[in-house]
């Protein structure tokens, strides 16, 4: 549990209020132990003076009297006793009786009070000293004014005496309070400077009690060692605080580091650039918050999702999806973040951009489905024609088996090339051998085009050739060349309008062989033009009507650059036909060939 200074200070405030109370009531019950002592001293000594008084005037009287007639008594007793009372104000009366009880004679004083506290009765016998016989007694009634002015003065003196010394107890306690909680506010706000890493910072105090001096030393001695410390590896704090930076930001995939509270902390370049954010515009913002073109939060669920899971299971599988960005597919990671003492402080999403691999797999998903419907129609073809001819071959004449003959013929050599477009793939694409010779790039084009006559006469195609004189031997795979053309051809032919003219050329270019097939087709649009050498991909628009793989531009491309270090190109204008071509480097003399 932490310490509060406001309840430590409740606590001191309440410790010096109970020591004042207890000292109150000490010296309170001193006080009336002490008063009742003195009234008590008092009274008795007041008691003493009065039994004095009485006896000294039963002596003096006894004198006085003796020997004397009753009326001389009383003239005597009189003169005597008014004599004495107006003396002395304390006595409220002088009574003299007989030794039979009866008063002589009683003189009272002008201000007797009876009913004062303080008064006393004293009596005392009157005795003959000749024959030491008792004649009466004299009685004293004494006011007590004195014992009472004696007894306030006494209580006043206590009362002042008890309240100097409370204050000056009071004003003792307060003042060191009040030093104590002055050095303890300094020492405080140095701690408060040390915390917020104000290292160096120096506390002083004047006059202040010895153990807080050597406490405020220590606590110099360590700032200036904190502050020794500091400078001595802030320089490698920032060195390797910057270095992680740098390699943070330097990460080829996008990095998105967030705290607990999903705001984003760091973010490097790549990150920026796959999510299409200017500067810092993502920085110290909430993650959860970025929306795509769309307007739809693309990390708030996943996050949700990640943070309902414990530490444990955060740390053992980090929660994988994909981002669709317009265009892009993203594939994001989230993963924890713990200090070296296991501390769970954020997390961080890892992108990649997966927008080629996920293309790929699309063009797979075609490829297999195009791959087999194009199968699933030469072969429906040939067993439906062959089970006619099986079944119903003795009906037909001649010429219906010969054109019968014909369509398997055709479907076969369709359904042969398909297949050789499979094998090649797999071999090109594997670590096959490719073997290499010189060969005469002139030939090679006439015995193409003499290949495809029979599918030039099905459309009213013609062909022209355009060969340049003088083209030197190239070193190549006669084999493969030959196919790569022959696919430019048959593309040709597919695409080309009826009654149009394909058109072929040979020629030099400073030191590579350019081959060149022109059809007047539809053209292919120029976002389409860069991809349409990859394998598997297929343009969507109308000519995605004519039957394919999706393989042989990706095989020639293969053949020409991978094989044979030359180049694939095509040039073309929607509704103005399209030009493929391949350029290969005269002087290649590698033998053999590895992909």
């Amino acid at each position: 549990m932490k310490n509060n200074p406001e309840n430590n200070q409740t606590a001191q405030n309440r410790l010096i209020i109970f020591g004042l109370v207890f000292s109150t009531l000490l010296i309170m019950a001193i006080a009336v132990f002490a008063s009742s002592n003195i009234q008590k001293n008092l009274n008795n000594g007041y008691h003493n003076f009065g039994q004095i008084i009485a006896k000294t005037l039963a002596v003096e009287s006894a004198d006085l009297i003796k020997n004397s007639s009753e009326t001389q008594k009383k003239e005597i007793l009189k003169s005597h006793s008014d004599l004495i009372i107006n003396s002395n104000k304390s006595i409220n009366f002088i009574e003299f009786r007989d030794d039979n009880g009866k008063t002589l004679y009683k003189t009272n004083n002008k201000n007797f009070k009876l009913k004062e506290k303080n008064n006393i009765s004293v009596s005392s016998p009157m005795t003959d000293t000749l024959t030491n016989k008792n004649i009466g007694s004299v009685t004293v009634n004494l006011s007590g004014s004195i014992v009472d002015k004696l007894s306030s003065t006494a209580r006043a003196s206590i009362m002042f005496v008890f309240i100097l010394a409370w204050l000056v107890f009071a004003f003792v306690v307060l003042i060191n309070n009040y030093l104590i909680t002055r050095e303890l506010k300094i020492f405080r706000e140095g701690v408060k400077r040390i915390s917020s890493k104000e290292f160096g910072v120096k506390i002083e105090g004047e006059e202040v009690s010895k153990e807080i001096k050597e406490l405020f030393n220590a606590f110099n001695d360590m700032s200036n060692k904190l502050h020794l410390y500091e400078e001595s590896n802030v320089e490698q704090l920032t060195l390797e605080r910057n270095k992680l930076k740098a390699v943070l930001m330097s990460i080829a995939n996008g990095v998105i580091v967030c705290d607990n509270n999903d705001t984003v902390t760091l973010i490097n370049n790549h990150a920026k650039e796959l999510l299409e954010l200017q500067d810092d515009q993502l920085l110290n913002t909430n993650i959860k918050n970025y929306v795509d073109s769309d307007g739809n939060f693309c990390f708030s669920e996943k996050i949700d999702e990640y943070k309902k899971l414990s530490l444990e299971e955060r740390a053992a599988k980090p929660v994988i999806f994909n981002i669709k960005l317009d265009d892009k597919t993203l594939k994001s990671i989230i993963s924890p973040m713990f200090t070296q003492n296991h501390d769970y402080v954020g997390y961080i999403i890892v992108m990649i951009d997966v927008t080629r691999e996920a293309e790929m797999d699309l063009m797979k998903s075609h490829f297999i489905s195009n791959v087999s419907h194009e199968l699933r129609t030469p072969v429906t073809v040939l067993r439906s024609y062959i089970d006619t001819l099986y079944d119903m071959g003795n009906d037909f004449d001649y010429e219906s088996q010969k054109e019968f003959i014909g369509t398997l013929h055709t479907e076969i050599v369709r359904l042969q090339n398909m297949v050789n477009d499979i094998l090649d793939f797999s071999r090109l694409d594997s670590n096959a051998k490719i073997e290499k010779s010189e060969n005469d790039l002139s030939q090679l084009v006439d015995y193409c085009t003499n290949e495809v006559k029979t599918l030039l006469k099905e459309h009213n195609l013609k062909i022209e050739v355009e060969k340049e004189e003088g083209i030197p031997l190239v070193n190549c795979n006669y084999d493969s060349i030959a196919r790569a053309l022959t696919n430019y051809l048959s593309n040709a032919i597919k695409y080309a309008p009826n009654n149009s003219v394909i058109k072929v050329r040979l020629y030099r270019d400073n030191n590579d062989v350019v081959v060149t097939v022109h059809d007047e087709g539809i053209g292919i649009a120029p976002e389409f033009q860069k991809k349409v050498f990859e394998r598997f991909y297929r343009v969507e628009n109308k000519t995605h009507s004519v039957k394919g793989t999706g393989l042989g531009l990706h095989l020639v491309k293969t053949t020409i650059e991978k094989h044979h270090h030359g180049h694939v190109f095509v040039n073309s204008v929607p509704e103005h036909g399209s030009t493929f071509g391949f350029t290969l480097p005269i002087e290649d003399l590698t033998e053999d060939e590895f992909v």
